[in-house]
């Protein structure tokens, strides 16, 4: 049995003809096919912060819930713009937010999940800044934290690096993974959405979801990965 693990960057809802429609970013959640979903950008960036994709449209439209994770303002559906779905039935038992370093406000959340009564993990969602020397320093903080997670960890999201190899030096002892080319969606060549895994997570299959809907809902395409072979 596997678990399906996908990331998806909304861009605030906003598609590559400039319109806001989050009803075009429900259609691509629905048609990923995940267990757990990680978002990133699902806030407007001004004021306190609103939700850009609507929390109703999200319970009435879809098979998930939104993690119960901090927010960033009253009425924000994420910690700092990011937020984690999961498919009804399966079971969160451990959540918090992580305050990035950088230049720019920056976050990460941590879920500890059960899916349909298999084993744990310990989910790490991430939204990277766009300075190296920032996200090195960023990943040394959730490499912390995975390195301390109380199931095997994996990390997933926009990690906005465009090298193979640079930028991912303090994840010694942890795996990075690129399903492919997710970004700019119209004509993906940068592959910024990225998974990183730990000790005892196995990626059988990962892509990039790709659709006329989903070339149009967002700047990116979503990720998506197969993970088994998690042991406690």
């Amino acid at each position: 049995m596997t678990t399906r693990i996908a990331s998806y960057n909304t861009h605030k809802c906003v598609g590559t003809d400039g319109v806001r429609n989050p009803g075009r970013v429900i259609d691509v959640i629905n048609a990923l096919g995940a267990d757990v979903i990680a978002l990133q950008e699902v806030d407007r960036r001004l004021g306190d912060r609103p939700a850009a994709l609507p929390a109703r449209m999200i319970e009435t439209l879809t098979d998930y819930d939104i993690a119960d994770l901090p927010r960033t303002g009253p009425n924000s559906l994420g910690w700092h713009g990011q937020a984690v779905l999961i498919r009804r039935g399966a079971r969160i038992d451990a959540t918090h937010g992580i305050d990035l370093p950088g230049l720019e406000p920056r976050g990460a959340l941590s879920a500890t999940i059960s899916v349909a009564g298999r084993p744990s993990f310990t989910l790490f969602a991430a939204h990277l800044g766009l300075r190296r020397r920032d996200r090195r320093a960023q990943w040394e903080r959730i490499a912390r934290q995975m390195e301390d997670a109380p199931a095997p960890p994996l990390a997933i999201g926009d990690f906005n690096e465009w090298s193979k190899l640079k930028g991912f030096e303090p994840l010694t002892g942890f795996e990075v993974h690129a399903p492919g080319r997710s970004y700019p969606s119209r004509l993906p060549f940068g592959r910024l959405d990225r998974l990183v895994t730990g000790p005892g997570v196995t990626v059988e299959r990962m892509g990039v979801f790709d659709s006329p809907v989903a070339r149009r809902a967002s700047d990116h395409l979503p990720i998506w990965a197969d993970v088994s072979a998690i042991r406690g």
